[in-house]
């Protein structure tokens, strides 16, 4: 396939998203397999300075839209500017996050390309594929890899003959890493003045309101994490207390979360947050691949939970095997022990 790797970038207030961040270092490494470059589309209103944001992460060309009209986000016009310069530049691979925008737009934008789309995926990779009724090898293809089966699998999604090769990727999933603080991109400002009409403008947004989370578990260094396990929202409080003495933050899985047992925004894994704390503390928790895809790249895992076959004891550096309500107490009292 021809054609470079292209990158969605959303922005928030002019800011450049975390997510969009993670994509250009995972697109740049993605690039530098296919000897091919980076490029990025950016739209919105007073995002002058966005080549600052984004051209340290190796970013070679940046497409940017910047019009008063673009902000807030609106399906209709981000959809056709965005189609209008993938139509135009043929890329091999576009990437979105698997945001709420991102999960808006990038079914559109495919459906209008007709080419495939691969959601919510937690690894990318270049590899080739045999086609089994052709027999044909397709090289460097973009290997998209994600949950499949209810979390049970996972699968290895490819698209060799509708190109681009579509995907979203969920947060958190790909590190953050600048490439060269000083690196320079070429800057191409895109004309909209064909691509959109006033009717495109039926739907007025009269007023945005976003409250910020006042849970950020992505930049917890320490995480006490509950699973079903733990047995109740009172339970619960052990976890927090730990977590208290440790300096750390509370999360858990989806079946506690389910189960009522702490807020949605506190869940960790495959529908949750991506973490990668210095230390994950997994109380009561089985380690279902929906779970373990949220925090395996933890520095260090501690599991305390009475099944010594629990899954997640596979993945963890330290297992407690044992009642939770009768290790974590015993811990926090040693803890205090030695602080005297």
């Amino acid at each position: 396939m021809d054609g470079n790797v292209f990158v969605f970038c959303e922005t928030d207030n002019g800011k450049v998203v975390d997510i969009s961040l993670e994509l250009l270092s995972s697109g740049k490494k993605l690039a530098g397999k296919l000897n091919c470059q980076l490029e990025a589309i950016v739209l919105g209103n007073n995002i002058s300075d966005i080549e600052k944001q984004i051209s340290k992460y190796g970013v070679d060309t940046i497409h940017i839209a910047d019009d008063s009209r673009l902000d807030p986000y609106l399906t209709l016009t981000y959809s056709k500017i965005i189609s209008s310069v993938l139509d135009k530049h043929q890329p091999q691979i576009v990437l979105f996050g698997a945001s709420s925008i991102g999960r808006d737009l990038a079914p559109r934008v495919a459906s209008t390309l007709q080419c495939g789309l691969t959601a919510d995926c937690t690894r990318l990779e270049i590899g080739d594929h045999l086609e089994k009724k052709t027999k044909v090898l397709y090289k460097d293809l973009l290997l998209a890899i994600r949950p499949a089966f209810g979390g049970s699998i996972m699968a290895t999604i490819v698209n060799w003959d509708m190109p681009p090769q579509m995907a979203t990727v969920r947060e958190g999933v790909m590190k953050k890493e600048v490439f060269d603080e000083n690196y320079k991109s070429d800057i191409v400002n895109i004309d909209i003045s064909d691509l959109i009409k006033d009717e495109d403008f039926v739907i007025e947004v009269l007023e945005r309101h976003m409250e910020e989370s006042k849970v950020n578990l992505k930049e917890a260094p320490i995480i006490v994490a509950g699973g079903y396990g733990v047995g109740s929202k009172e339970n619960f409080d052990l976890l927090y207390e730990l977590a208290d003495m440790l300096g750390a933050d509370v999360g858990g899985s989806r079946a506690a979360v389910d189960a009522g047992f702490l807020e949605n925004e506190r869940q960790i894994g495959q529908t949750g947050v991506t973490v990668r704390p210095k230390l994950y503390i997994a109380c009561g928790i089985s380690g279902a691949i929906q779970h373990t895809a949220g925090m395996d790249e933890s520095a260090m895992i501690v599991s305390i939970n009475k099944d010594e076959n629990a899954p997640i004891n596979k993945i963890a550096d330290y297992v407690i095997v044992g009642d939770l309500n009768e290790v974590i107490p015993k811990i926090i009292k040693s803890f205090h022990k030695q602080a005297q």
